[in-house]
Formats: C-alpha cells, structure tokens, sequence
C-alpha cells in the first residue's frame, strides 16, 4: 500500500510541468563543482557550483544520470557525475589506489557508453579521462576543499551541462534498458510481470540514518531469504516502480521541502493522490516555523476547521491524504506509521484536535500550537532530544484519527508540572484536551471548560482553584517573596489534599491579616470551599489533570484584565 502511493504520487508528478522530477534512469543528487573542459579535453576551469547562504557554501542539487540503487563497498561508477575518487583519481581520504581504481572504472563505463556516440560533450569527456592524470589532482587550487565533492561535466561555450545533451541521455536510457534485471515476476505494487530489481535505489533525507541512504525493502542475511531468491527478488518489485516510489520519497525528504516535518525520531511525509492546496501547507499546521503559521490560507483553514465550517479552498473533500513517518535502523528505514485519510476527514480530527485544545490564553500564547511546541513541554528542560520518540508517534495517530490521546502524554505533562511547577497554557491546554477527550470516548458527561468555571462541583477543579486562591492570598501579603506555596506544596497538594490543605488553610489565616485586600480574598477562599465537604486523601492521575487545569483558570481569571486574555 505504502510503495503503491508514492508510486502513484511519481505518476502525479511526471505529469506536472512544474516540478522537475527525474525520469527513469536519473535521479536528483548534490553537486559541488563543474569540470569546464574544452573540446579537446583541456581543463578550463572548475567552476563553482554551491550556493552560499549564510557565507556557508552547500551543494546545489541537480538531474544526474543514476545507477538507480544503493552503491556498496564495490567499485561501481556513476555516469557523468561522481565524486573527485572517481572522476579525479584522489578521494578525500587518502586512499590512492582505491581512488585510482574508482577513476580506471570511471573511464572505462564512460567508453564503453560512448565510444559510439557522436557528440562534442562525450568526445571531449573521453579525451579528458584519457589525459588526466590523477596525480595532477592535489596540485589543483584549492584542492583540501575540493577532495571528495561530486563533479559534473560542462563543455567550454555552452548552456547545457554535458549529462544534459540529448544523445548523452539517450545513451544512458539505452544502457539502463540493457542491464535490466533477468529475473522476471508479477511486480507487488503494479501488478505487471516484468523485470524486478535486485536492489533498489537509496533513499536520503530521513535524519539519523546513513548518508549514503537506506532501504525500507532490503534483504541482506541469509536468515531474510526464501525459496533461493536473493535479496530484493524476496519481495519482487519491478526496477520502475521501484525507481518511482524512491524518486517520490527523495523527492519529499528533500531539505527545502515543504511536505516534511520532524515527528520524534520520525522523519514524517504528506501528500495527496490528486493536487491539493493542504499538501502545501499541512507542514505549517503541524509544525509552524518562522512566519509560516502566520500565512493567511493556512489561518483561514484552522480557523474554518477548528469552528466545524468545511474550508472550500481546501478542494474537493474526498481527496485521499498519506501520512509517512520513518525512522532509522542501521541501513534500513523502518515504519513508524503510516495514515491514509481524505481531505475532509483530515479537516474534521484537526478541527476537533484544536477544539479540544482551545483554552484561556493571552494574545502572546499560540493560537494554533504546532507538534514540536506541544511535544516540547513533556519533555526534560524543554529540550527536543528529550522528547520520548514512541510518545510523539502516539500523538500524532490521535491528532490523525481522534482517537484518545495517549495516557503517557497526561503522565508526562503531570510529572513535568511537579517537577518544575510550571502551569503554563500549552501544558494546560494539552491536560485539557486529554481529559476531554477521554470524557467524550467513554460518555461521561462531564467537560472541562475554556475558562473559569464557578459552577463546577468536581472535587479536584475545586481544589486547584482554592490552591491559586491560597497563593494570591500569599502574594498580597507578601509581595515580591521568593518562593511560594506552589514551589512547596504543589506537588503534594494535587496529589495528597488532606495532608496539605489543612495546613495551608491554616497559613492563610495569617496571610489574609497582613493583606492589605484580606477580606476580598476570605470571601474568596469561602467561596471556592463551599462545595468541598472533605479533603481527598489522594488524587489520581485525571484529578491531579483536572487540579491543574482549575489552578489555572483561576489565575487567569485574576489577571484577564491586565493580561488581556481571550477565549478562541
């Protein structure tokens, strides 16, 4: 299913005159310089290719003709394109007589493709690797920054790069179709006997793995094998496909791509069976960055979404919607999920996701939190590599698929809390998502509100109200104090009320005497403890949400004015 989409979504993007996706036989790669030669082979130039945003110069990616599959420790040379081991003769790591090895194959691919061929460019490329030699590399300028970068041809005078003239393609096209695989069979993603391809093509850009690339379909022990067949033979899929649905995936791991996103540890994809202005900016939405949140269609679509309204713009709802994440596992890919949807059911969980997280917030707080700002608050000193991988896949399936969001994220939010004290809008928004969430799940008729809820009867809201009472009481009584009841007492006052609260009640008495407004705040803590009858002697893990969540309204509800907040 998975090999299937990306394979269709390459069909989709042959078909697109505005996106330059390589066709069989080539593939996108990074490349540094160009070797600008003359018809006779001279070596005019290497003219710099890198751009260099930041003074950080990073190579540009362009169309090379491609081997079409991972290359392993053996020698096997790319045509028209490789690193300076290859075209040069001397690598970046000192290894002469492998890089001298690599050159002699080099030259020997590039004859036996073009020996035939009447072209200039092909012409002056024989004539070069003929000529050079590879002990000439090190005495080329700048060489320490040249060694190991990949190279192109382009011929002195000319527009087009020498991989690019029509004869040389055409070559390359016709070598690819004679060194089709022998083996034969029904292709697993397009149902077509033909020939499979023993390997397949490397797929970069998930982060974490290898930098030559990795497989989501390899075979490479005899434990993975069956009936005799050799490696991708186990799972036979045509070299077409294969190429497709690799040349689809690249395309959409690739940096400036605006359909990926980091999840966890899972480099995460998107995209539709038929075009679709939400494949452009579901990246926004899920993971804002800079200015990106700000850009007007994705604002209109969160705020049609999240107020039920269907979001035209979006295109016709029916559209199937893909969701890939992966993760690295030594040389291979592994699946961390994968969600098929629609379009107008992707509109609908997403507009409940941030229904369910809509709270009180000041104008300064996000109105539409992205993954990473949410993940972020479960996480040790707010740190990304601190985020447990497993809870951020989990999450994005609830966000996906509505289902519950999972208990280990209130876990992690509530542990967080005890730890730092720190119940701040995000983290209070999530705690009440997931006990909304819950609620609506299992049919209880209980809700937990956007703001201050004066009428509700449950113990634990009760009880974090009455918790940010005490501390106010504190405050006016001792402004500017170092520390507070909620740096002592939260913890155990959320978890263990009839240990702590006769104290702090007691406490209050002399705090609401220094007060200049002490009577204010005694009507106040009157008012809060009229529908507590008892101290719990212990909260569970949603009680200790739902003290939160009451803590925090509370506070809000003393500062709307000055912090001007507002209901979304």
């Amino acid at each position: 299913m998975i090999l299937q989409a990306l394979n269709h979504y390459y069909e989709r993007l042959k078909e697109d005159p505005e996106t330059d996706i390589p066709l069989f036989g080539f593939g996108k790669q990074k490349i540094h310089f160009a070797l600008v030669i003359n018809e006779d082979g001279k070596l005019v130039q290497i003219r710099d290719l890198r751009e260099k945003p930041k003074n950080k110069p990073i190579p540009i990616s362009l169309t090379v003709p491609q081997i079409g599959k991972k290359r392993s420790v053996d020698i096997e040379p790319n045509f028209m394109w490789d690193n300076t081991g290859y075209v040069l003769g001397r690598d970046a790591k000192g290894n002469d007589a492998r890089a001298l090895k690599s050159f002699q194959a080099f030259k020997k691919l590039h004859h036996d493709i073009g020996n035939s061929l009447e072209d200039r460019g092909m012409k002056a490329v024989l004539r070069f690797l003929d000529s050079w030699n590879p002990d000439d590399a090190q005495a080329l300028e700048n060489w320490d920054e040249k060694a190991g970068a990949n190279l192109i041809f382009h011929l002195d005078g000319e527009r087009l790069y020498i991989h690019e003239h029509p004869a040389v393609k055409q070559a390359w096209i016709k070598r690819c179709a004679e060194e089709s695989s022998a083996f034969i069979a029904m292709c697993l993603v397009n149902g077509e006997t033909t020939p499979v391809a023993r390997l397949h093509p490397a797929i970069k850009g998930v982060q974490g793995s290898q930098s030559t690339g990795a497989g989501i379909v390899s075979f490479n022990l005899d434990a993975f094998l069956s009936y005799g067949k050799k490696q991708n033979f186990n799972a036979p899929v045509s070299e077409i496909a294969a190429f497709g649905y690799t040349t689809a995936l690249n395309h959409l791991l690739r940096f400036e791509s605006r359909q990926r996103i980091r999840i966890g540890d899972a480099s995460t994809v998107f995209w539709t069976n038929r075009a679709s202005p939400i494949e452009g900016f579901m990246g926004a939405i899920l993971d804002p960055r800079g200015n990106a949140a700000d850009l007007a269609d994705v604002r209109l679509f969160l705020e049609a979404v999240r107020d039920g309204k269907y979001h035209a713009p979006i295109g016709d709802p029916d559209i199937q919607f893909y969701i890939l994440g992966l993760s690295p596992n030594a040389s291979r890919l592994s699946v961390r999920f994968w969600h098929v949807s629609t379009v107008g059911d992707l509109g609908i969980k997403l507009g409940q996701h941030f229904r369910d997280l809509a709270i009180a917030r000041s104008e300064r707080d996000p109105e539409f939190p992205g993954m990473w700002q949410l993940l972020k608050e479960t996480a040790v000193q707010g740190k990304t590599e601190n985020i447990a991988p497993l809870l951020a896949g989990a999450l994005t399936r609830s966000i996906l698929t509505g289902a519950a969001y999972p208990q280990s994220l209130l876990s992690a939010l509530i542990g967080r809390i005890r730890a730092d004290q720190n119940i701040n809008y995000l983290r209070t928004a999530m705690i009440k998502a997931c006990l909304n969430r819950k609620f609506r799940i299992h049919q209880i008729a209980e809700e937990v509100a956007m703001s201050l809820d004066k009428e509700s009867t449950n113990i634990a809201y009760r009880l974090g109200r009455l918790f940010a009472v005490l501390e106010k009481a504190q405050k006016d009584a001792i402004p500017g104090a170092n520390t507070t009841i909620r740096d002592r007492f939260y913890g155990s006052a959320s978890a263990t009320p009839s240990v702590v609260f006769p104290q702090l009640i007691r406490l209050a008495q002399h705090h609401l005497q220094k007060a200049e407004y002490g009577g204010r705040s005694d009507k106040m803590i009157e008012e809060v403890m009229s529908g507590i009858e008892k101290f719990p002697t212990h909260l569970s893990l949603d009680e200790q949400g739902m003290f939160a969540v009451g803590y925090y309204h509370q506070r809000q509800a003393f500062y709307a004015k000055s912090e001007n907040l507002k209901e979304v």
